[in-house]
């Protein structure tokens, strides 16, 4: 059923805020503009009423952390039909957008400014010219919604177009005006179908998992070693795809700019640093007094959107990051998990399979026990 929201006013007596509206959606597109985080924490505006050149101009582009891009349309008074049709067209000229056209739309948002120089203070990374633009997603922003778009989006996502509806519903309280936030399907399955749909074509996944583990200050390879795990955080964007992660699952572990460090079973669920122990010296330990190489963003420990999760694994194989396996053509991304189904991800495992041989004996110990984190 379409996404409705009821708020009230807490007290002995509480008091059920009445529906409002906006003046008009351009309001809501420059609250956008001003404050960027009533989105998404995780994107980066890049545009705005850009002329696609097929008679028609984008509301908004963002940029996601990995370089994805991410089209925003806001719904205004079209039709559910109209809506999702401008979109999917308009995806058509996402797609095309070369490097220098997506720096010259930035250019044009923020004059002055350098798209990389920006991407690598919002980020913390460079952005590499072969991550840009690999996915897109497209995310249709309306005040309210009608069962007639819901079903045209969630047909779509179930075909892994990356499609999803961040409903906007307003509330007047007093004098004032209260703005709420609805996604219509879970942002972790667009961002999933963001990068299953990249690289032009695909096929059927080969049950094999990629993981991208940044080896930092953040977190440490040897720590992960050690004590059997994988983590992210530092936001949802880069926790929540751990979720995908059952007991059972093999996943194969990148670190960026160095190559393919290790091969394990998972072992357990994500869990937030706070909640999951590790062994040392024989006894369960808190993972952030345990593994001390690196912060694990200890800070946000008690923030369940910035903290770090981790997901217990029994390695299988894995090499110091001096001997990652890295060769032209293997794949890579900057998501932490994700189920790649391109060609590029077969021809990996199979390279990866022939480069850690252990993959496969180590597995055959039966069943993995499962971790209580």
């Amino acid at each position: 059923m379409p996404i409705k929201t009821d708020i009230w006013t807490v007290d002995l007596m509480p008091n059920k805020l009445r529906p409002s509206r906006l003046p008009s959606e351009l309001l809501l597109e420059e609250m956008i503009i001003n404050s960027p985080s009533i989105l998404s924490d995780e994107w980066m505006l890049i545009g705005r009423q850009e002329s696609t050149g097929m008679g028609g101009r984008i509301d908004l582009l963002a940029i996601a952390p990995d370089g994805s891009l991410v089209l925003i349309e806001l719904k205004r008074d079209r039709t559910p039909r109209e809506v999702v049709a401008q979109a999917l067209d308009y995806a058509v000229w996402v797609e095309g957008l070369r490097e220098n056209e997506i720096a010259a739309i930035y250019q044009r948002f923020r004059p002055g400014h350098s798209l990389y120089a920006d991407f690598l203070t919002r980020f913390g990374r460079a952005l590499d010219d072969d991550d840009l633009n690999q996915s897109h997603q497209l995310i249709i922003v309306a005040t309210e919604l009608d069962a007639s778009s819901e079903r045209i989006v969630e047909y779509l996502s179930k075909r892994d177009i990356p499609i999803n509806v961040l409903c906007f519903q307003v509330f007047q309280m007093g004098e004032q005006q209260l703005l709420s936030r609805s996604w219509l399907l879970d942002p972790v399955q667009t961002q999933v179908n963001a990068v299953t749909t990249s690289e032009g074509h695909s096929e059927p996944w080969n049950g094999e998992f990629y993981c991208s583990f940044g080896d930092s200050a953040s977190r440490s390879w040897t720590d992960a070693v050690e004590f059997g795990f994988i983590s992210g955080g530092g936001g949802a964007w880069y926790s929540k795809t751990l979720q995908l992660l059952s007991p059972g699952d093999r996943v194969w572990v990148n670190i960026p700019s160095q190559g393919y460090v290790g091969v394990g079973l998972v072992t357990g669920t994500s869990t937030p640093a706070k909640d999951f122990t590790v062994l040392q010296n024989g006894e369960e330990r808190p993972v952030l007094e345990a593994a001390t190489r690196a912060q694990y963003h200890a800070e946000y420990a008690d923030d369940p959107e910035r903290c770090d999760y981790f997901v217990p694994v029994k390695w299988l194989q894995t090499v110091p990051t001096g001997q990652a396996v890295r060769e032209i053509g293997m794949f890579g991304n900057q998501n932490t998990v994700c189920r790649p189904t391109t060609p590029k991800w077969r021809w990996t495992i199979e390279r990866l399979k022939q480069r850690f041989p252990g993959f496969d004996s180590a597995a055959a110990d039966a069943a993995v026990p499962e971790h209580g984190g």
